[in-house]
This record gives C-alpha cells, sequence and structure tokens, in this order.
C-alpha cells in the first residue's frame, strides 16, 4: 500500500479500514479461484470479468457491488455476478456477468438485489442494459435465510421494455429465473455451447420422468430454430459480445433520443446495376433477397436479426445514407415468401422494437400472402398475421414501402402495403401483381368462368398501373432506382426526427 511513511501518519488512521477494503476487492476479483478460472477457460469460455471486459470500451468500467456477499456469503465474491457500467462505442451502459466460478452462477440474495439495481439504474440514467446469462438461477440455499418481500430484476426489465434498449448474452447453460431474462430482453444472443431452460435435465428428470441433454432441452438448435426465444447464434463468447456491440450501434440509447448516424463511406446515390439479374421477371421463380439487402443498404452494414426463425421473413437492421434503419423483407426461397406463424411473430416483435426506438422501417414486399391451410390455421397463424399488422400499423417513426413482384391479400396489408397507412413513401416496381388472392386460385376457388377468369388475369397483370392511376403508390419506379428512392424518402422523414422524440405511449393489447 506504499511507502512505510504511507502506512503511518500520511494515513491518519485510515490505514487498517483500506488495507481491508483492499484485501476485500482482491478477494472479490479471485472470483471462484485459479482452478476454477482455468477449467472455464480450458473449455474455450471467457470468465464473467473478461465478458464485461471484452463488451466495454477499454478502461472504462466502474464496479458496482463488488463487496456484495462478502460477509454473508464469504466463499461468494461479488455474490457471483460482476456489475457495473461502462461505455460502449463513447456511449454509456449498464452491465452484468453471471460468475460460473462462483457457485454455478447462482443468483444470491445480495446478486438479486444488484440485478435489480442494475435495471432501476437503466431506467434512471436512461442507458442501455446488458445482462450475461451462464448460471443455475435461484441459489437453493436462499430458502433457509430469511427474507422479506422485494422487486426483482424481472420486473425491472419489462419496465424497461421500449425505454432503454436491453441485450441478453446466453454465454453458458443458463436456467430458472435466470432464462427467464432472455425473452424479456430486446435482443437475445446464444453461444453455440449454451442452454437455456426453465429447469435444467435433473429437475426436468425428477418431476417428469423424461431423460434429456441439456442440449436437447434447450440448446442453439432449439431456441435458434424452434422456439425463437433467441435472435442470433454465434459461435463463441468473443462473438456473442461483438453482436451485441453492433446491435447497440445501431440503437439510441433511450427512447427519448434518435438513433445514431454514421458516416459509413458509402451514404451517396447510386444505381443498382445488377439487381435485374437478381430478381427474376417472372414472379414464380425464387431468388435470394439477401443478395438484394447487401446491394441496397451501406456497404458492410447489414445486420439480420433472428435469421433462422421464421425464414419466410427476413428481419435486419443496416444503414442506408449512414442512417440506422430496420427492414422487413420477405425471402422467396423460403415458403415463396409466404407469411406463416414464426414469420408473422418474428416480425411483429421486431416491429415493436424497432418502433419504440423510433428506428424508420423499410417494408420489401414480395409474398403470395399468409400462410393457408389446416396446420396453419391450427397453429394460429391468423392471430400472428393479426399482431404483425397491428405492430406495423402502430408504427410512428418514418415507414418506407416497396412491392418488388408480388403482394397478395393479408400478406399485403402485413408488409405495410394499404394506402392510408402513414407510409412516408411507398413505390412498387413495374409488372408487380396485386390483388385479393392470385387471380388464378381466385378464379378457380369462385368458379370464374373463362371470360371472368380472363378479366381477372388482365386485372392482376396491370396492377400496379391502376393503383399507380390512383395514388395508391407513390412512385413506380425502375429497380435500378430503389435506392436513391428510399434514400431520398430517408431524406423527407428527417424533419420529425428533429421534433424531438419520446417513449411510446401504450394503448391497447396487440392481438
Amino acid at each position: 500500500m506504499g511507502s512505510d511513511r504511507e502506512k503511518g501518519d500520511d494515513l491518519h488512521g485510515w490505514g487498517p479500514m483500506l488495507e481491508s477494503l483492499d484485501r476485500r476487492r482482491r478477494r472479490s476479483h479471485e472470483m471462484g479461484g485459479a482452478e476454477k478460472l482455468e477449467r472455464q477457460r480450458s473449455r474455450g469460455l471467457l470468465n464473467a470479468r473478461e465478458r464485461i471486459r471484452e463488451l466495454l470500451d477499454a478502461d472504462s468500467f466502474s464496479e458496482i457491488g463488488s463487496l456484495v456477499g462478502g460477509v454473508s456469503e464469504p466463499d461468494a465474491p461479488a455474490d457471483a455476478f460482476p456489475a457495473g457500467f461502462g461505455r460502449v462505442d463513447g456511449r454509456p451502459v449498464l452491465v452484468g456477468a453471471e460468475d460460473f466460478t462462483v457457485k454455478g452462477g447462482s443468483i444470491g440474495l445480495g446478486a438479486a438485489d444488484k440485478r435489480y439495481r442494475l435495471t432501476q439504474l437503466a431506467a434512471e440514467e436512461r442507458v442501455p442494459l446488458i445482462f450475461m446469462l451462464h448460471g443455475a438461477g435461484h441459489r437453493i440455499t436462499n430458502a433457509l435465510k430469511g427474507h422479506g418481500r422485494g422487486p426483482n430484476d424481472l420486473q425491472g426489465l419489462v419496465d424497461l421494455s421500449g425505454v432503454v434498449p436491453t441485450v441478453c448474452l446466453v454465454l453458458g447453460p443458463s436456467a430458472g429465473h435466470s432464462a427467464l431474462a432472455a425473452p424479456l430482453m430486446d435482443f437475445a444472443v446464444m453461444t453455440k455451447s449454451a442452454a437455456l431452460f426453465a429447469a435444467g435435465p435433473p429437475l426436468v428428470e425428477a418431476a417428469i420422468g423424461e431423460k434429456v441433454s441439456k442440449e436437447e432441452l434447450g440448446g442453439p438448435e432449439v431456441h435458434g430454430i424452434a422456439s425463437g426465444v433467441v435472435h442470433n447464434v454465434v459461435e463463441d463468447d468473443r462473438a456473442a459480445v461483438a453482436l451485441a456491440r453492433q446491435y447497440l450501434a445501431h440503437l439510441p440509447s433511450n427512447a427519448w433520443s434518435g438513433p445514431p448516424r454514421i458516416d459509413t463511406g458509402d451514404t451517396g446515390e447510386r444505381p443498382l446495376h445488377d439487381i435485374l439479374s437478381i430478381i427474376p421477371c417472372d414472379s414464380r421463380r425464387p431468388y435470394k433477397m439477401r443478395r438484394v439487402l447487401e446491394r441496397l443498404v451501406d456497404a458492410h452494414s447489414l445486420l439480420e436479426i433472428q435469421p433462422r426463425y421464421g425464414a419466410a421473413l427476413i428481419t435486419a437492421l443496416a444503414r442506408l445514407g449512414g442512417r440506422s434503419v430496420a427492414i422487413v423483407a420477405n425471402d422467396p426461397m423460403a415458403k415463396a415468401g409466404t407469411l406463416d406463424r414464426a414469420a408473422a411473430e418474428k416480425g411483429a416483435r421486431f416491429l415493436e422494437v424497432m418502433g419504440s426506438f423510433h428506428l424508420p422501417v423499410v417494408f420489401l414486399a414480395d409474398n403470395p400472402g399468409m400462410m393457408a391451410g389446416k396446420a396453419a390455421e391450427r397453429e394460429g397463424a391468423l392471430r400472428a398475421a393479426a399482431r404483425m399488422f397491428a405492430a406495423q400499423r402502430r408504427l410512428r417513426s418514418p415507414k418506407l414501402h416497396v412491392t418488388l413482384r408480388k403482394a397478395f391479400g393479408f400478406g399485403s396489408s402485413m408488409m405495410a402495403m394499404n394506402p392510408f397507412d402513414r407510409q412516408t413513401l411507398s413505390l412498387a416496381f413495374p409488372g408487380a401483381t396485386l390483388g385479393a388472392m392470385p387471380a388464378e386460385g381466385g378464379g378457380m376457388a369462385a368458379g370464374a368462368a373463362a371470360e371472368q377468369q380472363a378479366a381477372l388475369d388482365a386485372a392482376e397483370a396491370g396492377g400496379p398501373w391502376r393503383i399507380a392511376d390512383s395514388m395508391g403508390f407513390d412512385e413506380i419506379i425502375d429497380p435500378r432506382e430503389m435506392r436513391d428512392a428510399l434514400l431520398r424518402g430517408l431524406a423527407l422523414g428527417d424533419a420529425r426526427a428533429s421534433l424531438g422524440s419520446a417513449p411510446l405511449g401504450r394503448f391497447g393489447p396487440l392481438p
């Protein structure tokens, strides 16, 4: 602690207390001890403090609650939950990480208070919150200690919804209370070695007699594809942290501010020279919408959200002219772009989150409608479709729509094609086919005579011209002009951002 003189008179009697503070801090930073830390490292995993350092700008971390558990749980440094605040790309954030090397990352009473404290600070200071999960849920020994009623972090996370961005990184097995954070936060990322479940394999076997591995119960294939609980699956801890930083770069710090604008080096107008070779004229032929998006947006700015769930709909963040935008696009490579329950649920949630933070939304429609059939009806495709439609209707940020080749029935409404739907700009490519349903199938269902069928076919073929004739679209554009047209539409919407932002009012349940 310095020279002999510093230990003596110059400390004015503070020496023993400062030595005690230093000893307790060092104990907190020892975490679960060298052996457990090495075991975690040998598995290719960062420890909790390394994860925090990897997330934050260099030397920006200020810890809070480092001594929690030091008296009540002396064998649980920081009560298995290092936490505090720092910066990401120069902007303040709050972060907490479960420490698996200490009691399996379980949540003690002190850590529970620390978690709620983070949600309070996020609300008061209006900054994003990141949780890093790798733990066993509530500590079983909590039941042996007397404690009264108190709030918890799950309540705090609900209160943060639509107020500040929240990010959840699942970096190992996460069970019980911890696992519930993932579906409550805006953006959840999972590594390939992680798992997420309400109760782990031993509890599942004890409760219902089902023997199952942690991967089968709640691994990346379960939650990245089947359930959609997590948005993106990545290789390892560092990739998860990098993705969190990339996601936050697209969003404002809170709902009172606008999305950041960044000079990407590709902010100007430019024709999409090869788009005609990517999108076939024949609306029955599939193509890769991602290739269109990569050319449309500023170079290297595309970040797809939830790529493996609800594959018929692409949801992504990107930059257009340096502006952060949300993109919702049908993917003709998956079910011809037909919107099923999973795609609609994914779209609705994405729109709710991005709309809360005032991002402009670009809709690229190319679908034959919403999913039909017995399976679709039984799984609730109708309600999911209604939810997505309501979410896009409630958007108050600039909304720009392009019909590329086709948009039928409620599938067009879900993609913001309806006139008078608060679009800043509504466009279509020439040759786009439109209507309540495809003419061929609709005519057959109605038993149309040959003459009627021919009239239906002709009306469908003239779709964009007829709608443009009555101002249903603002303009019909050459596909190669799409980027330039959208950039100009976004510039028109800039005036709205200058009026100031605030959290959106909450009114009525979604369907």
